[in-house]
């Protein structure tokens, strides 16, 4: 399987669910190869193998060598984890051109080529696959300085739905996740502050800050048999956020 933005935090925990359950892992980063490497090295511990690979998800070019790379390496693609992501804080009047289209580059055109590279492979190889892109709960709910971020998020889920229609006939099963509030780098240090952190957590139906091994265990179920009859879904991980 290959894991975008997998060196810390969510795609870190990811790689490793999925290595425990036998599954070799290609690790992708873009400027954290010190955390890349301990992933792989956290994921050879548990029996399987794994390299890491640097490319920048928006770059169609990157995405396809290291998909050639993923191939190379262990003979098939059979599960992406399209996980790579960024968040650039702004208001209306803030926001700079290269504010949105930084975002846009990573969290949709990157979730769009690397989906097309991976589905390619697994048509040649006629065996199907489970490809997994990460959405967030900015695309169902509104979210203060985050407009583009939204965007950028909306368009992966209805990208979702679209490459699961066009990707069923061949057996490859098109789902997302959208996560709330993880506690991860990304969020770390919002949460620092103990008010931000109960205001988060009051919002919360469940109680708590969510974690990486609870988006893991949702990408885990959407790669495996049990959800063969399951495509253009989003899975919302948060705990209940949403249905207030």
């Amino acid at each position: 399987m290959l894991v975008t933005g997998a060196s810390g935090g969510i795609g870190r925990e990811t790689a490793l669910q999925f290595s425990k359950e036998g599954a070799n892992i290609l690790v992708n980063y873009h400027s954290s190869p010190n955390k890349a490497d301990a992933t792989v090295e956290a994921v050879r511990e548990t029996g399987t193998d794994a390299i890491s690979v640097k490319a920048d998800v928006s770059s169609p070019q990157e995405v396809l060598e290291m998909v050639d790379t993923c191939i190379e390496r262990f003979g098939r693609l059979d599960i992406l984890v399209n996980n790579a992501g960024i968040i650039r804080r702004g208001t209306i009047e803030t926001v700079t051109e290269e504010d949105w289209d930084r975002i846009i580059d990573i969290n949709l055109k990157g979730t769009f080529f690397f989906a097309q590279a991976a589905a390619r492979e697994m048509i040649r190889a006629r065996q199907g696959g489970k490809i997994i892109n990460m959405s967030s709960i900015a695309s169902e709910v509104a979210i203060e300085f985050q407009s583009h971020y939204m965007a950028s998020k909306g368009g992966v889920r209805m990208l979702t739905k679209g490459m699961a229609l066009e990707l069923a006939p061949y057996g490859i099963n098109v789902n997302a996740l959208a996560p709330g509030t993880i506690e991860t780098e990304m969020t770390r240090q919002d949460l620092e502050d103990p008010t931000i952190r109960e205001e988060a957590i009051d919002a919360i139906p469940l109680g708590r800050i969510g974690t990486p091994l609870d988006v893991a265990r949702a990408a885990l179920f959407l790669a495996t048999e049990e959800s063969d009859y399951i495509t253009g879904e989003m899975i919302f991980v948060e705990g209940g956020y949403v249905i207030r």
